[in-house]
């Protein structure tokens, strides 16, 4: 069978729309404000070997990761033991994953007993247990700290919930009823997407979708390496910098040898830091995630998203290192906070031949605060809110204010939401002027946003990057101004917290982050 590409075509952007309509299905059916507000979820699909078909429009880093999830899943649980109707949990980072409050739903599609696709249904979970309030416990030495570990289990077995099993899950997380809320959403998710890809099949038949998948992985095949083949061939470092290794020690490097041959590349982390103590770990699904995104977005921006761009990819990571801790190093900051680094040493590598292309440093940390409240009846809620800055400059413009960058894409939460499900008042949101770094073209300007806390024994929990090494500028471009955030307790006593911290703040108390601006671009005129 040879599949013509208007054929190809449609069922390629069905396939997209499939994912994009799961992403939505979560968002409108999801308790948390964490996914109908802030949109902190992704979908994909795969074909029957866990390799990725289509993806919505989601958070980067978690679309990076899905890439390997089924293919992982896969070697632990057979497709022997699936049947239609089934829905498998799993949040292991070792299973193709990043931390443990990234919680997927997979559910196998089958075509009468043939098993061809996969739904995948990714959710940031507001609390997924350990030992803080949000999961991210600062002080964290081990993984078992973070909070509840799911390897591969059936929670859906022939479209009915295993209530036991959901019962087990809900006993170890904080929020219980919207945690259930959150996983019925994923669960409608993937139900949505097995119908549509049903309606595919009964239209075209799993033989000619089982050729499709193929071509759409050959066709980004084929789009990456032309990206990669019009590279100088070569050798190419770079590196940066995390603040600290996540319990307050000295900054730990990222370092990338990129080597460019032909159409393929390598990207070799080995020379990055050990494992560190605190939660800033990460995996190599991760790394791996990162390494595309910078391809698409610095090369192939018109590169359809599957498991064939990956094929000229090769991503090594050094076990025992801060990028391959192994299953007991703590990870939960690594998510969103390695990455981002781990992004930021590739586009510094790449600066001898495609500065021109770049943006100078932005807000790549995802600036996180986390507050949990008691309820009267003692259970929790629990806050998350990362915050955007400035982005870096570019060659040809100053850089926007109050954005996010490279692999995140999660929304604020909206003050009226704040204000109703929690016990504080947002008192003030507004640009950070001056914080971007001055060149001949300016960074764009982080954000200050002021919480008031109206109850007292608030939990809150700091997890943030670039505070201590500021966002780059780029050709004598100047430094952005770093990531701040202060405690204000009246008018005697003003605190500035630390990247990554567990405190207890009370009645009365001001929590001010202060996002940092984006790097300079060129010299300064003046």
């Amino acid at each position: 069978m040879t599949i013509d590409p208007v054929s190809l075509e449609v069922v390629r952007n069905a396939l997209i729309a499939i994912a994009e309509e799961m992403s939505m299905v979560v968002m409108r059916a999801a308790r948390s404000p964490l996914l109908r507000e802030a949109g902190d979820h992704s979908s994909a699909l795969t074909d029957a070997a866990g390799f990725l078909i289509a993806q919505g429009q989601d958070v980067p880093v978690h679309l990076g990761v899905l890439s390997f999830t089924v293919r992982e899943f896969l070697a632990v649980v057979p497709p022997a033991e699936m049947r239609p109707g089934d829905v498998w949990i799993v949040n292991t980072p070792e299973v193709g994953g990043n931390h443990l409050p990234d919680v997927k739903l997979i559910r196998p599609v089958f075509s009468g007993a043939i098993l061809y696709a996969f739904a995948v249904s990714l959710a940031h979970w507001a609390d997924i247990g350990g030992a803080a309030p949000g999961s991210y416990y600062a002080a964290a030495i081990d993984a078992w700290q973070e909070g509840l570990r799911i390897p591969p289990v059936r929670l859906v077995a022939g479209e009915a919930i295993d209530e036991r099993m959901m019962a087990f899950i809900l006993a170890n997380v904080r929020g219980p009823e919207e945690r259930r809320g959150d996983i019925l959403a994923q669960i409608a998710a993937t139900a949505v997407a097995a119908r549509r890809l049903a309606e595919l099949d009964r239209r075209y038949g799993e033989p000619f979708l089982a050729e499709a998948f193929e071509a759409i992985h050959a066709r980004a095949e084929r789009q990456m390496r032309a990206a990669i083949a019009a590279l100088p061939d070569g050798v190419y470092q770079g590196e940066d910098f995390m603040d600290d290794d996540g319990h307050g020690g000295p900054p730990q490097p990222i370092r990338v040898t990129a080597t460019i041959a032909g159409d393929e590349i390598t990207f070799d982390f080995s020379d990055s830091a050990d494992a560190v103590p605190g939660p800033i770990n990460t995996t190599p699904f991760i790394a791996g995630a990162a390494a595309f995104y910078v391809m698409k977005a610095l090369f192939g921006p018109e590169i359809q998203p599957s498991a064939g761009c990956y094929r000229p990819l090769r991503v090594v990571t050094r076990p025992g290192s801060i990028l391959d801790g192994g299953a007991t190093a703590p990870v939960v900051g690594g998510n969103h906070e390695t990455c981002q680094r781990i992004a930021d040493a590739i586009f510094q590598a790449f600066r001898p031949f495609a500065v021109e292309r770049m943006s100078a440093g932005g807000p790549t940390t995802a600036g996180l605060l986390i507050f949990g409240a008691r309820r009267d009846d003692g259970s929790w809620s629990t806050f998350y809110e990362v915050h955007c800055g400035g982005e870096g400059a570019r060659t040809d413009r100053d850089g926007m204010a109050a954005t996010r960058v490279h692999l995140a894409n999660v929304m604020n939460t909206p003050a009226e939401v704040i204000e109703s499900e929690y016990p504080i008042t947002v008192e003030f949101q507004r640009l950070r002027r001056g914080s971007g770094g001055r060149g001949r073209h300016a960074g764009g300007d982080g954000v200050c946003r002021g919480y008031r806390m109206q109850a007292e024994g608030v939990s809150l929990t700091t997890m943030f990057e670039r505070a201590v090494v500021p966002p780059y500028g780029l050709e004598g471009g100047e430094d952005g101004a770093p990531f701040r955030v202060r405690l204000e307790r009246g008018s005697e006593e003003t605190l500035t917290l630390a990247g990554k911290t567990n405190i207890v703040v009370g009645a009365g108390d001001l929590v001010v982050a202060e996002s940092c601006g984006g790097g300079g671009y060129g010299r300064s005129p003046d």
